[in-house]
């Protein structure tokens, strides 16, 4: 490994550290994104955030993914440079194994003002949903599977910075934390970095739809503001 790519997985081990109460490294990862308990989920750092782009991380700083914005044309480019016109516009991620093989895809169709995201998977067999529940207050959104309820994501207070993801029960079963990007990347640009526990390993759609939520909080939250979201204008 190279004097940069041990710097970069040193990092990332810090960032696990601060983003969650976990000491030493969690056991029984199997490598991938639906095996590892801990994802680091860091954005790329642009000064104008034209099309969101996400590297993923295991707990040890090795990567074991990427999402990617597509279908980004021109006119969606301009609504997102100018305002808030963002969120009249379709926006899909499709999340990419370390080979490039897309192996989920989140389509968030136009919205007014709550958010949905479809979640197929790479071939485009739709897995589930996740729906915005409310606009004021602490953010809640519900993950469905057929229609069928399976869990819930829930905002640990108003500014959306930490969230719990809970089974059909109201058990959690995985916990999103954003942790700070360091003062240049976070007051200059869009740059959020989270961290995700999985604390078990989770049956059927629901493990595909907490990876799903993870990696989707921004395009629920953030995408309609040019970088700003009522979480930004309350943290400030």
């Amino acid at each position: 490994m190279s004097i940069e790519g041990r710097h970069d997985a040193d990092r990332i081990r810090d960032q696990v550290r601060r983003g969650t109460n976990i000491g030493d490294p969690v056991g029984g990862g199997g490598g991938t994104l639906f095996t590892e308990p801990v994802l680091v989920v860091n954005q790329r750092a642009k000064l104008f955030d034209l099309a969101a782009e996400f590297a993923i991380y295991d707990q040890h700083g090795h990567p074991i993914g990427s999402v990617v914005q597509v279908g980004q044309s021109t006119p969606k480019k301009v609504a997102r440079f100018i305002g808030r016109l963002d969120q009249f516009f379709t926006h899909t991620l499709e999340v990419r194994d370390t080979s490039g093989a897309v192996v989920l895809r989140l389509i968030r169709p136009a919205k007014v003002v709550k958010s949905r995201i479809e979640v197929d998977r790479g071939d485009g067999e739709p897995i589930g949903e996740i729906k915005q529940d409310n606009v004021f207050g602490a953010i809640t959104f519900s993950l469905s599977a057929d229609g069928v309820p399976v869990g819930a994501i829930r905002a640990e207070n108003v500014l959306a910075w930490d969230f719990s993801v809970v089974d059909e029960s109201g058990t959690e079963v995985a916990r999103i934390s954003k942790t700070w990007a360091g003062w240049g990347k976070e007051s200059l640009t869009n740059a959020d970095k989270y961290v995700v526990q999985i604390h078990r390993r989770l049956p059927g759609p629901l493990a595909r739809l907490v990876v799903a939520a993870s990696l989707s909080i921004d395009l629920a939250l953030k995408q309609d503001d040019n970088g700003l979201s009522v979480s930004d204008l309350l943290h400030w």
